[in-house]
């Protein structure tokens, strides 16, 4: 048998899930180093300068979301190791 034969099978919607969490955490590594390129590179008085004005609210509000989000996920994180 092969080694990847270990434990259970997984469901169909956990892979879909764990593929899902590896997207995401690509693509917040990603914001990451481009918010600390551009915050090392530019003054903020220029970023908002240059910037869409109407889409950087509208990024400003969306990364307000998955901030709250993840805070929501770190809280309950919190919770259940008190446990």
């Amino acid at each position: 048998m092969s080694k990847l034969n270990k434990g259970p099978a997984l469901e169909v919607e956990e892979v879909r899930l764990i593929a899902d969490l590896r997207i995401m955490h690509a693509k917040v590594h990603e914001l990451f180093e481009v918010v600390t390129v551009l915050k090392r590179g530019h003054e903020e008085n220029y970023i908002r300068r240059y910037a869409d004005r109407v889409m950087l609210e509208k990024d400003i509000q969306r990364v307000d979301e998955i901030y709250l989000w993840f805070l929501n996920l770190k809280e309950e994180g919190l919770k259940l190791r008190k446990k």
